[in-house]
């Protein structure tokens, strides 16, 4: 008996021992891990997006990858990294102006290569960086074999002829972006101190090394990873989804309010002016957009803001409805889905209520005060359609852009439009700065930013101050507001005087400011819902659609919409937030926002109100995926892959010799702990006896 007892006790020691060792050696090993890697915490990774034939982007294996870096300053330096270099893999850090498609293509066909890492270049590149296609949205446009085949593929303009083609590479290493200058600095730092090879000879160990963790679970293209999706939801209680479809939300409004619960009269005409409020570029969540999406949807709600104003805009023959697409940038996820649910009698207004299109697509890069009027040449050899083009071609009398015609045999730019075109011949214009081929010189580039669209602010202003500041950006893109307005304005049956139509520079700054610098400013904060804080950051603001509801950009477009165009009411919170158990007649014709308001100038509280709208969202998801065609030709099929993990992290790493010793040392000690427990545990009632414990004597 006394046997037993002796062993169990030395169990329950030995287990307290291993408890208190595990503990104390999880938070150890937490502390030496702090010792020995530095995250890096500013970086953008590349993700990987797929379609219905491919897949593009970026990934890590399923561990990470791990290289010892080198820095290329120059071209010259890539030699090393390819051939010369006596510790590969490396992990290059790229210095941003190198960052090219030849020289991708260059270390993508290397095996020396286990990832790369891109310091954002400042300034940005003279000649140019754009990582989309010379043809965007090629293939989904209105143009194909059976319509204008002349135009299809842009044989006749090349749209956006810097575009290199980088970010739709399928890339089998991780690239991730360095967007703070001081942690790039402390990568070179490490690379100086370790890895720089001095007077020709080479680095000895231990040598500086990145590892990037960014491994994805989809594969191939669209089809296979929505199929592996939609079986792990059909026969697993814990599916796992390697792939999600890009989707958000549209916003819309109209200038008269509409039961958006039935349809409206088929008689009834609706002029639509729209543009898109996405961007893109290579690293995921990177996309500023300044030219290619923000300076185009601010002008809109500009010119929005100001024919709301116009004290008969209410009696007008024709609606107006203004439209922000979301997810254009990926084939017209947003347009299509529009046509789609006007196409099957799921939306208030149908496409035969449409009597003409007006779109805004790139507009802050004028060269003078010429907006560049673009139309489709196949749609107006219909007799019908000609004199609506021309109306529309012809109204900017007496303002300070003058909207000039390109040539009639040129073909629509990328543009919303041509999805409305594919389902029925519409009058319709596109307004953009460029003749022929795009100004913006970073089209769907991490270098589309405030500074492209030559924002300038002067040194020295608070907060408050550069909200409020009328940059000449604001004061060009007013004059265009104040174009549109006036031209709507006419297209509706106005015939009052337009001079008095104006958009509102001012307004046009604060919209600029929040929607390219700073979201979290006094004005975005006046006029959203107290529980949506959390949509206002102080980093730079990015437009990409991504796969969640309702990113930040839809709902500051809405949020700001809905300011703009609609009105204060004396209703209650409750009344506000409940607007069917009040009996105003018309609460079907309107969105009813509770929101924060502005601080009262004699407290730290704000001063809530309740804002009449005619704001709506509606869905931008791909009728591919409702469809479950996800192979589709007619319909985007963007989907982006899950992960699990995305971080970046460096340390010193030993040489491989003195790896394996350690390997093999902490085997042997292993090996020696474990028969040190086995003799311990064997001779437990030896060793953990008490001295009483001498067995039973008889008497």
């Amino acid at each position: 008996m006394s046997r037993s007892v002796g062993e169990s006790g030395g169990c329950g020691l030995l287990f307290i021992l291993n408890f208190v060792s595990f503990s104390s050696g999880f938070c150890w090993a937490n502390s030496v891990e702090r010792k020995i890697y530095i995250p890096l915490n500013k970086t953008a990774p590349c993700v990987r997006l797929l379609n219905a034939t491919h897949q593009i982007g970026c990934q890590s294996s399923m561990s990470g990858d791990t290289g010892v870096i080198h820095v290329v300053e120059k071209e010259q330096d890539l030699k090393w990294v390819l051939t010369d270099g006596p510790h590969p893999p490396y992990m290059v850090l790229l210095e941003g102006e190198l960052f090219t498609r030849e020289l991708m293509l260059q270390l993508k066909g290397s095996s020396r290569i286990s990832g790369l890492a891109v310091a954002i270049s400042k300034p940005s590149p003279a000649q140019g960086f754009s990582p989309g296609l010379k043809c965007p949205n090629d293939g989904f446009g209105v143009y194909s074999n059976n319509y204008g085949p002349q135009y299809a593929h842009c044989n006749w303009t090349v749209w956006n002829p810097l575009g290199n083609g980088l970010a739709y590479e399928d890339f089998n290493f991780p690239i991730f972006l360095l967007e703070d200058a001081n942690e790039t600095q402390v990568i070179k730092q490490c690379y100086q101190d370790h890895n720089l090879p001095q007077n020709g000879s080479v680095p000895e160990y231990p040598l500086c090394a990145m590892q990037l963790f960014a491994h994805m679970h989809a594969v191939t293209n669209t089809v296979t990873c929505m199929r592996r999706s939609s079986l792990q939801t059909a026969f697993s209680l814990n599916p796992e989804e390697v792939c999600d479809a890009l989707s958000d939300y549209n916003v819309w409004s109209t200038l008269k309010p509409i039961n958006t619960s039935s349809k409206i009269d088929p008689m009834d005409e609706v002029i639509i002016v729209a543009t898109r409020i996405d961007s893109h570029s290579f690293f995921w969540n990177v996309a500023p957009g300044a030219e290619s999406a923000v300076a185009s949807f601010v002008t809109h709600l500009a010119a929005a803001e100001a024919l709301h104003k116009v004290p008969d805009v209410q009696k007008l023959p024709r609606n107006i409805m203004f439209t922000f697409f979301q997810g254009e940038t990926f084939d017209y996820i947003g347009s299509s889905r529009m046509v789609y649910d006007m196409q099957m009698d799921k939306f208030p207004i149908r496409l035969d209520n449409i009597h003409s299109f007006l779109e805004l697509s790139q507009v802050a890069l004028r060269n003078s005060s010429v907006l560049w009027v673009h139309t489709d040449p196949v749609s107006r050899r219909n007799e019908s359609i000609q004199p609506q083009v021309m109306k529309l071609s012809l109204l900017s009398m007496g303002a300070n852009v003058t909207l000039q015609e390109v040539s009639q045999s040129q073909p629509l730019p990328p543009s919303s439009f041509q999805r409305f075109l594919r389902a029925k011949q519409i009058p319709g214009v596109v307004l953009a700065d460029h003749r022929t081929s795009f100004q913006n010189r970073y089209y769907q580039s991490m270098y589309d930013t405030a500074e492209n669209i030559l924002m300038k602010y002067p040194e020295g202003l608070s907060p408050e101050e550069t909200l409020d500041y009328v940059t000449d950006t604001a004061k060009s893109l007013a004059e265009v507001a104040t174009v549109v307005a006036r031209a709507l304005y006419q297209l509706a049956g106005g015939t009052g005087n337009t001079s008095a139509i104006q958009a509102d520079p001012r307004m046009v700054s604060r919209m600029l400011y929040g929607f390219l610098i700073k979201t979290n400013n006094s004005w975005f904060q006046s006029i959203i819902k107290q529980d949506l804080k959390g949509l206002l950051g102080d980093e730079l603001p990015q437009h990409y659609i991504a796969v969640t509801t309702l990113v930040n950009t839809t709902q500051l477009v809405q949020y700001v919409l809905a300011n703009l165009t609609g009105t204060v009411v004396n209703f209650t919170k409750e009344e506000c937030l409940n607007p069917e158990k009040t009996p105003n007649p018309e609460k079907e014709m309107y969105v009813y926002t509770w929101v924060q308001g502005s601080r009262d100038p004699n407290s730290t509280s704000r001063v809530p109100f309740c804002v009449q709208s005619t704001v709506h969202l509606t869905k931008a998801a791909s009728p591919a995926f409702e469809l479950k065609q996800w192979g589709s030709t007619e319909y985007s099929t963007w989907t982006e892959s899950r992960w699990k993990d995305i971080r970046a992290r460096i340390f010193l790493v030993a040489s491989k010799e003195l790896e394996i010793i350690t390997l093999v040392v902490g085997i042997a000690i292993l090996i020696l702990s474990l028969l040190a427990t086995y003799f311990i545990n064997a001779k437990a009632h030896v060793l953990f006896s008490s001295p009483g414990d001498g067995g039973a004597v008889a008497y």
